[in-house]
């Protein structure tokens, strides 16, 4: 992966990480010139420090009884507008390896892992996702690539067998069990990935419009079937303005369509106001349900694991759109 060449100080003087102190200092010195090397683990577990939820469960189905995880991001928490504290850099330090999501999705945090790839095992689990498979952010947030990956299960294939590589390059003893874990759970996402097809489309095909906060379901759409639909763009960084509220309540009204979605980590409030002004049009518009896009449900929660998180969008989705 290419870095841009900003550094740490950038996100200092843009305020990034405000108040760091002694963190700061942490980072600045003894950074080591090889990003892909590690002093040998000496039998102890593997500690892997994750950015989103989503990631930290890879890491867990993969590594199991071997590695140590702290996931910096947890239920309900945005990773677009995200800022690490220093309580995160002290987590990020004392890794044996870190992974995140990549195409600028912890977009806060892009000159910390820049500075963390200098010292240690870095990965982005998008990398090795064919470039040609990944959606264009460049109109809808600004980036060059759509990061919502998680939602094509195919792509989070991709970022499993990441996860798998990465642990096995790292703590070579156990990378046998690292690939038969990684095959087991692979497994389960095929699965996954067939009763997600079965369920879409079961819904009437004029029925598969999915409307929701922010653009973050578009893999979703092109992977199952659907069109979809978000009020703000791919990023929650940027509010929804006016016309958007305006544009979809139109869309909404001209194609009768029944239910919008809410979503666990983004504020609702501007969804609200696309059913308000709905029905100032006389057509009533209904929440179809709350739906898992950035981050997973809480801990120890069907939905606080990925495969529980997609099962339980997928079965809201149906059952209001059926």
């Amino acid at each position: 992966m290419k870095w841009k060449q900003s550094g740490l100080f950038s996100s200092l003087r843009k305020g990034v990480l405000p108040l760091l102190g002694a963190a700061v200092l942490l980072l600045t010195t003894a950074c080591g010139n090889g990003t892909q090397d590690a002093a040998p683990l000496a039998g102890n577990k593997v500690k892997v420090t994750t950015t989103i939820g989503m990631i930290t469960d890879i890491v867990q189905q993969v590594g199991r009884d071997h590695v140590d995880v702290t996931g910096l991001m947890g239920s309900g928490v945005d990773p677009h507008l995200y800022k690490a504290s220093a309580g995160d850099i002290g987590k990020l330090d004392k890794a044996d390896i870190i992974f995140y999501n990549g195409l600028h999705l912890e977009g806060k945090m892009v000159d910390i892992l820049e500075q963390m790839s200098q010292k240690k095992p870095t990965f982005a689990v998008s990398e090795k996702i064919d470039r040609a498979k990944l959606r264009s952010g460049e109109l809808t947030g600004g980036t060059e690539y759509d990061p919502h990956i998680w939602f094509d299960v195919r792509h989070w294939i991709s970022a499993t067998e990441s996860v798998r590589d990465g642990l096995s390059k790292l703590d070579q003893a156990h990378a046998e069990e690292y690939g038969k874990n990684a095959a087991a759970y692979i497994d389960q996402l095929n699965q996954l990935h067939a009763e997600v097809t079965a369920k879409i489309q079961s819904i009437p095909e004029q029925s598969r419009v999915l409307v929701t906060a922010h653009d973050a379901f578009g893999y979703f759409g092109d992977a199952y079937g659907m069109k979809v639909m978000g009020l703000q763009g791919i990023s929650t960084a940027s509010e929804a303005g006016t016309k958007d509220v305006t544009d979809l309540r139109d869309f909404l009204v001209a194609n009768k369509l029944k239910a919008v979605f809410i979503e666990s980590s983004v504020p609702r409030k501007a969804i609200d106001a696309v059913i308000q002004g709905a029905k100032e049009q006389g057509h009533e518009v209904q929440i179809g349900g709350e739906l898992f896009s950035d981050a997973m449900g809480e801990d120890g929660t069907p939905e606080g694991t990925y495969i529980g998180m997609v099962r339980h969008n997928v079965d809201t989705i149906v059952n209001a759109l059926k």
